[in-house]
């Protein structure tokens, strides 16, 4: 499955300067020429792209995490992380849902991806996993606490919905699953196991 990255709405020019070069973020900057004909500086983030994979247990249960990481309250999310350099967006995906969770999957579907903010030069790649296999216990980082959490469909809903949930990007497509019982059907069907 080829996998591409969807362009940016306001991209990094060619001339931009690395001004600065970090652990998670790189900043870049340009002279912008403004409509007036006057110029200013831009400056815009890089950072790697992400991945959250959402598993379905053949039960149909939808599998989120509790997570916990140091200096950060306690959330709700899909498994998933970081793209490392050179890295294939499935691979990643394979690679963090086997960390998290001790799980392979046997079908990979991308649900979504976009860049969730324009100031910030990344994309969030998200899965829907099934035909899940545990293989493995958890392999989980210095800095990650996680539960596993298998929830309905309707729990799925509420929880995607709710400030707990860390997984921003795929809520709009949550709120309209609770308005339009046509669109929660659509999203039924994407869920149902294999």
């Amino acid at each position: 499955m080829h996998i591409s990255r969807p362009p940016s709405d306001q991209p990094i020019p060619d001339h931009a300067k690395k001004v600065f070069d970090g652990v998670i973020f790189d900043v870049y900057q340009w002279e912008q020429e403004l409509f007036d004909g006057t110029k200013t500086m831009f400056e815009k983030l890089k950072r790697a792209d992400t991945v959250v994979v959402f598993p379905v247990l053949d039960d149909g249960k939808i599998v989120l995490t509790e997570q916990e990481q140091p200096g950060k309250a306690s959330f709700i999310a899909a498994t998933g992380g970081r793209v490392d350099e050179g890295e294939d967006i499935l691979d990643a995906a394979k690679r963090e849902l086997l960390e998290e969770s001790g799980y392979e999957a046997s079908e990979f579907t991308l649900w979504d991806a976009h860049h969730p903010t324009s100031k910030i030069d990344y994309v969030v790649f998200s899965f829907i996993a099934k035909g899940l296999t545990k293989i493995a216990d958890m392999h989980l980082d210095a800095g990650e606490r996680i539960t596993l959490k298998p929830v309905t469909f309707d729990e799925f809903v509420e929880i995607g919905t709710s400030k707990h949930f860390s997984e921003k990007e795929i809520a709009p497509v949550l709120y309209e699953a609770k308005l339009y019982p046509e669109k929660k059907e659509a999203l039924q069907a994407l869920f149902k196991p294999l």
